[in-house]
């Protein structure tokens, strides 16, 4: 799979676990795994990417004693998760026609 389809293809996904409720990594590889394979050295940086582009923010809470950073997806976060919803019902629509 082309490295730039796959990177929007995990933000998305990444996007979408964190859409209705705030979650902290381990969660998120949790929700993700029965869908597509990711593990914590992909999803820090994406997470990082993320929280650098205003997407998501975080905070951090304390948990059995450790600190847990929980991830919350942001206005701006939502809106790019419809244009991906969007991105892939066209890339869907071409796939459809390839397989014609």
């Amino acid at each position: 799979m082309d490295s730039q389809l796959k990177k929007g293809l995990l933000e998305g996904c990444v996007l979408a676990a964190i859409r209705d409720e705030e979650s902290y990594g381990y969660k998120i590889i949790g929700q993700l795994s029965p869908y597509i394979e990711i593990s914590e050295s992909t999803l820090y940086p994406i997470l990082k990417r993320l929280e650098s582009s205003k997407c998501v923010v975080t905070k951090n809470k304390l948990y059995n004693g450790r600190l847990r950073k929980y991830y919350r997806i942001t206005d701006r976060g939502k809106a790019k998760l419809r244009e991906f919803c969007l991105d892939m019902e066209q890339i869907m629509e071409i796939y459809r026609f390839l397989r014609k």
